[in-house]
């Protein structure tokens, strides 16, 4: 995020939950996005948390928003930067999706919060970035699709991570995590499924 904000727009925010814990987070900028907010019909769970942090973002006078996974470590800054670009440059009709190989997003993006986006959406499932694909097509919204990622879901993306990062200089908190807990790597000759 902070690469990325040296050349384009962008102010990072942490979205918590449950209320009065944002001093957890501080120095971040904070959200909270526990679903206490009633939410329209079909906006439920995980769906309502998201639609309450786009939201927060809009009330605060942001003129975009974009809801961003935690567990994609080694995002490339490039996938941000054409995120903010195309939506400060874009219609307001735009979305912008970044899908993970699982079937799920780690960036959804838009220039008004359409609930429409985040409801009846089967979360923590392989098709969440295509159910929300529908939504756009159903909401008469013009969709821009970034590059393919990856998060951290199980054993096998973890270990793809621990690999991605051994011995680099990307993600040194998450690489410092993984040496902090004494993980070794390669993860899947220690991993029992």
């Amino acid at each position: 995020m902070r690469a990325a904000a040296a050349s384009v727009p962008i102010v990072g925010y942490v979205a918590y939950a449950p209320a009065d814990t944002e001093e957890a987070l501080m120095p971040y900028l904070a959200v909270l996005a526990d679903g206490s907010v009633p939410a329209p019909a079909g906006v439920e769970g995980f769906g309502r948390c998201l639609l309450l942090a786009v939201q927060a973002l809009f009330d605060r006078g942001h003129t975009a928003a974009c809801v961003l996974s935690a567990d994609t470590p080694t995002l490339p800054t490039a996938a941000l930067v054409t995120a903010a670009t195309l939506l400060v440059t874009g219609s307001e009709r735009r979305a912008i999706i970044g899908a993970c190989d699982d079937g799920g997003y780690y960036l959804l993006g838009m220039r008004r919060p359409h609930a429409g986006l985040f409801a009846d959406i089967a979360w923590s499932t392989d098709t969440v970035s295509a159910q929300t694909r529908d939504r756009v097509a159903a909401l008469g919204l013009d969709l821009v699709e970034l590059p393919l990622w990856y998060d951290i879901d199980d054993a096998a993306s973890l270990d793809r991570l621990a690999q991605e990062i051994s011995g680099s200089n990307t993600a040194p908190w998450t690489r410092h995590a993984i040496e902090a807990l004494g993980l070794p790597v390669p993860l899947r000759s220690s991993c029992v499924v």
